[in-house]
């Protein structure tokens, strides 16, 4: 009987240690749905090697029933356990009730990571009661508030590719640890400039378009900041599929969700990880 009372008392205090270790480990959100770069194939990926490698738990939200659907992505309740957000978003006219939880998140002031078209995450009607979401990427990215308009966001064209370089002046930020000073993506660059990111922002990261359509100039590829609710930031123009094949990439997504997390960034590189998504555009 001792024996016995031994055993199932080693038994409650490996289930109480292993329930704890799951409670100590953050949480990442990854808030999937856009219509051209299939991010709800590259972000579970990464979020899987958070997870095995990492010491993160990880759930990832898409929209449902597919990459094309803007009016609904199922879970999104589970932000408010999230200690971090990522979002990878396309042109999405969600219900109020689940931007509410969206709202929620931002207005928590914890941390948040955007994604290429997250910068226009959402495409509201004119006059639409939910239009001041088109605005996402300036009051929770620092970026362009929306594709086009007054901000002159747009890109140097399908055919384009970018070289990426690490910004002198910020080659010692934690973000950048063993990230290679050059490298080659396959997105075509965005235009944020000038007036994007937002004042305060610290660039980490330069773009020049390889074979633009049209005269292009440098901009930023990559930057962290506080956002207008105080939360700590890293937004990247980055994330075509492809991009996701490139270690110097990987290893700065890795670093920036550490560090969004007040975590260090860690010493030692996990190795690439496979992530071979091709491009397939816009499909039905």
């Amino acid at each position: 009987m001792h024996k016995l009372i031994v055993l199932l008392g080693l038994v409650l205090v490996l289930s109480f240690s292993e329930k704890s270790l799951a409670q100590k480990r953050p949480l990442v959100v990854f808030v999937c749905g856009d219509h051209e770069y299939s991010g709800e194939e590259t972000l579970p990926i990464l979020a899987a090697e958070l997870e095995k490698n990492y010491g993160f738990s990880v759930k990832v939200l898409k929209s449902y029933p597919n990459q094309n659907a803007e009016k609904n992505i199922p879970g999104l309740e589970i932000l408010k356990d999230a200690d971090l957000a990522v979002f990878y978003l396309r042109w999405r006219q969600l219900a109020p009730e689940q931007l509410v939880m969206i709202d929620d998140y931002l207005k928590s002031g914890k941390p948040i990571i955007g994604f290429r078209t997250t910068t226009h995450a959402f495409n509201f009607p004119k006059g639409h009661e939910s239009e001041k979401w088109n605005a996402f990427g300036e009051f929770a990215l620092n970026a362009p508030p929306g594709w086009g308009g007054k901000a002159a966001h747009t890109h140097y064209g399908h055919n384009s590719t970018t070289d990426v370089s690490v910004i002198q002046a910020a080659k010692k930020h934690p973000i950048l640890k063993g990230v290679s000073p050059n490298f080659h993506v396959s997105s075509w660059l965005y235009r944020v400039l000038p007036d994007y990111p937002t004042k305060g922002s610290e660039w980490l990261l330069m773009g020049k378009s390889v074979n633009p359509d049209k005269a292009a100039i440098d901009n930023p590829v990559a930057w962290v900041g506080k956002n207008s609710f105080g939360a700590k930031v890293f937004t990247t123009t980055l994330g075509h599929p492809e991009d996701f094949s490139v270690e110097a990439f990987q290893r700065l997504l890795i670093n920036a969700i550490h560090w969004e997390l007040g975590q260090k960034v860690p010493k030692k590189w996990k190795g690439k990880i496979e992530i071979n998504v091709p491009y397939r555009g816009m499909v039905n």
